[in-house]
């Protein structure tokens, strides 16, 4: 929009014209009243009924839930007019909730034809054309990889296989080979499918379902470095000394072929619990992983010295049944096999950007800014009140406040608190380093079935390995179209995040629909003034106490102590507290779930 500034002294300003709306369609009821049709939309955010002419309703009858395209945005004197698209249908599951998220944020799931066309023309790697002396150059001018122990690690449900690791000792130190799908030799600019991923921008995943960037032959194929076939990749090559520190990196196109597809699981059972069946399955790569556990901690003892910031809070996960509802919410384990791949892959990413940082060329960072001092100075007296000390309030501050909350009670709040006063992470082309991961250069580079931006970077870093600076003209383009990419991406991004939360807030009131009544234990896991989140303790699952449902006193919020003080008992709820809960409602449209004091 455009805004004529009224007054340099206020922020404040008229709006002149609205030069694009963000929203161009809208999911709700279809309802029937004094003579004409409309819309009654599911999301509170927007305040207008939509209004249908009889002859836009379609097929829908009143009191569908429908997807309905604008037509008409609202005027001071006018409602909003749109048509019915499409009537979404009613099933025994969350999934219509679903769908509703899905249009709702107006995420593309469905690849246009002649996308999946240009897919579908790829044909499965045939070995007789990436002969070559093993270890050598192929034929495709790729170095060959598969003589190299090489391993996946991922989720049990994972598909899209990105990244493989391999790892070997050398004198001094040891060489890391990070081999990441080579999605660039399939989705060349401006393609079909180029274009249609940077549209999409990332993959967005939902319990039991995900929106792919890639269609399936790539991302779930081609693309994906399943075990023991070929695959093309690119190569990150990272040689440490024995104290975890950065040697020498090589970059180069690849093919390998991954002996196992290993899940964080089993990694754990390895490393961590030293389960001598999964250790005896997995016997040729002991070694292997021994030393891959000794580089990360060398890596991590690195990355905490230098500042990183890991709040490690925890993540739920949904177990679902055969019919696709909820039949359990957990907390999401995050064990020794996460992390190394975290490490890695930040190791990685790094190599990558400081090296085409020093070649100046265009590129798409992603970065963090520092908070603003600001943010911290109006969380001193609460951090003081957990005997935190707060002498300063800059950016090395937020370091020292994290490092002193490891192990307190409080910690888990010092995280979400510190968090929240923290910036959210973007992609950009002017490099302002990453204020969470505390490093002078980032990128985003090995991810690239699932994140745009990591495509963009693969075609960039594989440009200036083959000597292609970019010429005079084709700098220009990068110059000009690098920013939109990168502004479309941050915005991708943000739009798939809070698609998964509002998914993940359908899934929890889903599965405790039918306990409204029941009494539970919980635990306050955070503090507004209007009242109390519950962690419920038998499930991984939250829900919010009305100061209303808390009989028998006024609870006033103290900002200083974090907490709610009763004004004539001085009963006081801290983060932390056990507190005894009813289910008192649950609204799967609201994606709500109300306790009372039991």
């Amino acid at each position: 929009m455009i805004v004529r500034v009224e007054s340099p002294a206020k922020r404040e300003g008229r709006i002149i014209k609205i030069l694009e709306r963000r929203r161009k369609k809208v999911v709700g009821k279809l309802c029937y009243g004094k003579n004409f049709y409309y819309v009654k939309p599911r999301s509170r955010k927007i305040p207008f009924d939509v209004y249908i002419s009889p002859e836009k309703i379609s097929k829908a009858k009143v009191g569908d839930i429908v997807v309905v395209e604008l037509t008409a945005y609202p005027t001071v004197s006018r409602p909003p007019e749109g048509r019915v698209l499409k009537v979404i249908p009613a099933t025994d599951g969350p999934r219509s909730e679903i769908e509703m998220v899905i249009e709702d944020h107006g995420l593309p799931h469905k690849f246009p034809s002649a996308v999946l066309k240009e897919a579908r023309e790829f044909t499965p790697l045939d070995s007789k054309h990436l002969k070559g002396s093993t270890g050598g150059i192929s034929a495709q001018g790729r170095v060959d990889c598969r003589d190299l122990l090489t391993v996946t690690i991922d989720g049990e449900s994972a598909k899209d296989f990105d990244d493989a690791v391999s790892i070997r000792r050398m004198a001094g130190g040891f060489i890391l080979w990070v081999h990441i799908a080579d999605v660039s030799h399939y989705v060349p600019w401006d393609s079909r499918l180029d274009l249609e991923s940077r549209q999409r921008g990332t993959s967005v995943y939902f319990p039991g379902r995900v929106i792919p960037m890639l269609p399936k032959v790539l991302s779930n194929d081609l693309c994906s470095l399943v075990p023991r076939s070929d695959r093309l990749t690119f190569t990150v090559e990272m040689r440490f000394d024995r104290k975890g520190n950065l040697l020498k990196k090589r970059f180069y196109p690849s093919v390998i072929n991954s002996n196992e597809r290993m899940t964080y699981t089993s990694v754990r059972k390895i490393l961590t619990d030293n389960d001598r069946a999964e250790r005896k399955k997995y016997g040729y790569l002991l070694e292997s992983f021994e030393l891959i556990k000794e580089l990360y901690e060398l890596l991590r003892q690195q990355s905490i010295r230098r500042g990183s910031l890991d709040f490690d809070l925890p993540e739920p996960e949904v177990l679902l049944d055969i019919q696709g509802r909820p039949e359990a919410i957990i907390k999401a384990e995050r064990n020794v096999g996460h992390m190394i791949i975290e490490a890695f892959m930040i190791a990685a990413n790094e190599a990558v950007a400081s090296h085409i940082e020093d070649m100046g060329v265009p590129m798409i960072y992603r970065v963090h800014e520092k908070p603003d001092a600001s943010k911290l100075e109006g969380l001193k007296k609460i951090f003081s009140s957990f005997g935190l000390q707060v002498k300063r309030t800059g950016p090395t501050a937020f370091h020292k406040i994290f490092r002193q909350a490891k192990g307190i009670t409080e910690e888990t709040l010092v995280n979400i608190l510190l968090l929240r006063s923290l910036k959210q992470a973007k992609y950009s082309t002017e490099n302002i380093g990453h204020f969470g991961l505390a490093s002078k250069s980032y990128t985003h580079f090995t991810s690239p079935i699932r994140r745009y931006p990591d495509l963009v970077v693969h075609r960039i870093l594989k440009d200036r390995i083959k000597g292609k600076g970019p010429s005079d003209k084709k700098r220009g383009l990068l110059e000009n179209l690098l920013p939109e990419i990168a502004f479309h991406s941050s915005k991708t991004e943000r739009a798939a995040d809070e698609a998964e939360r509002e998914i993940m807030d359908v899934m929890r009131a889903w599965f405790m629909k039918d306990k409204a009544g029941n009494e539970y234990e919980g635990v306050i896991s955070a503090i507004t003034p209007y009242g109390l989140k519950v962690q419920l303790k038998d499930f991984f699952v939250s829900g919010f106490l009305h100061v209303s449902n808390m009989p028998g006193d006024y609870y006033r919020f103290n900002e200083e102590c974090y907490c709610l003080v009763g004004r004539n008992s001085k009963r006081t709820f801290s983060i932390g507290n056990n507190i005894r809960v009813v289910i008192e409602r649950v609204s799967i449209e609201d994606r709500e779930i109300a306790f009372a004091m039991a």
